[in-house]
């Protein structure tokens, strides 16, 4: 490049005319840069009909780092033919610059193509099996900020400054800040945790028996895991708790229980055996119910005023609404059961039992058992 530059820096003998040379050189980079763009659109249009979507993410990757490349060199090229021509000291800082411009493109490049392949993997128009977003979203930014640090250290070290010394002063820093900040790093190995164990995602309802938590996890950071809670409040909590609680993910669960308890009067036990077999049988033929799951009717229980029998079976759906619609179903069809063979559903009553010969008095006052003159 010096060689070009001093070729162009003599090219005239005319003072003043390499002013309109650092023109042409400028609007050159700008129109490269422009060719360049359409370039690459041609280029997205062909990687589109593809059948892989990994030469999309690199096109689109390099679309801004490539023609930000033409535009800085072109710049920093004409800078430096009128930093030579005028004699200027700030000629020598052209090319530490070039480098650098180098160093925060190639980061750039690295930072796009790891979004766009966050994009693809966790997408199903672009992946057959899509991965775990909150995995992907993890992996991603370790990634990202490794490139960053990378690209950091590549550029001091350009500028002179020593990296070993650094790393070593970063190593003692780092005990020093791991007893200032071990409440942050124990959040942070927790969150990391999360990502690695994967006991629940972004989108999952979740809730812990030990603590107050419940609602839609919304976002799982570094240091705190946000939840929405039903009531629609967010709820944010440090990541190391969840390495001392027991959380349930109900978003998880195959399928959702129905356990009841119904109970007829004693006046309808001639009934029970028909009514327990008509429910079962009923059961079996729901279409919501699944099959393969535990499934049981049974009289259980002699109770204070009804002859017990219980439910338990399992639906289909994990949807919460479509769960309670198929139970209100279940109850309604066992409640037709128990009117279609005249018998009822019972309720608290007491029976009182008077000895012969107590006769109750009508009249005010009168003691009981004696009857009226």
């Amino acid at each position: 490049m010096t060689k070009i530059e001093s070729w162009l820096v003599n090219l005239t003998g005319e003072q003043y005319l390499w002013v309109l040379e650092l023109f042409v050189i400028v609007v050159l980079a700008l129109g490269l840069g422009l060719v360049v763009n359409r370039i690459v659109d041609r280029l997205e249009v062909h990687a589109a009909k593809t059948r892989t979507v990994w030469d999309d993410a690199l096109i689109e990757a390099c679309r801004r780092p490539l023609i930000w490349m033409i535009w800085i060199l072109g710049i920093n090229f004409s800078a430096g033919i009128a930093a030579k021509k005028m004699e200027s000291g700030l000629y020598d800082l052209v090319d530490p610059i070039n480098r650098l411009a180098l160093i925060f493109l190639g980061v750039l490049f690295l930072t796009n193509f790891i979004k766009r392949a966050e994009r693809n993997l966790v997408h199903p128009d672009y992946i057959a099996k899509p991965m775990d977003a909150t995995t992907v979203r993890a992996v991603g930014k370790l990634l990202r900020a490794a490139v960053i640090i990378t690209g950091v250290l590549i550029a001091m070290q350009l500028f002179g400054y020593s990296i070993s010394g650094l790393l070593a002063f970063g190593g003692i820093g780092g005990i020093a800040v791991g007893f200032a900040a071990k409440d942050l790093l124990a959040n942070f190995f927790g969150g990391l945790m999360i990502y690695l164990d994967r006991p629940f995602s972004v989108g999952d309802w979740i809730r812990s028996p030990d603590k107050e938590i419940e609602g839609t996890v919304e976002d799982i950071g570094w240091r705190l895991t946000r939840i929405r809670t039903f009531d629609k409040r967010p709820l944010y909590i440090p990541n190391a708790a969840f390495a001392s609680i027991s959380v349930e993910n109900p978003s998880r669960m195959t399928n959702r229980r129905i356990y009841e308890t119904i109970g007829v009067r004693y006046d309808d036990l001639n009934q029970v055996h028909t009514i327990v077999d008509q429910v079962k049988a009923m059961l079996r033929a729901h279409p919501d119910i699944d099959p393969e799951q535990t499934m049981m009717v049974n009289f259980n229980k002699f109770a204070a005023s009804s002859l017990d029998f219980f439910i338990y079976t399992f639906t289909k759906t994990t949807d919460w609404a479509t769960y309670h619609q198929v139970k209100q179903d279940v109850l309604l069809k066992v409640a037709d059961i128990i009117a279609a063979n005249q018998a009822e559903v019972a309720y608290p009553t007491s029976t009182l039992h008077i000895p012969q010969g107590v006769e109750v008095s009508s009249v005010p006052g009168q003691p009981m058992g004696e009857s009226a003159s």
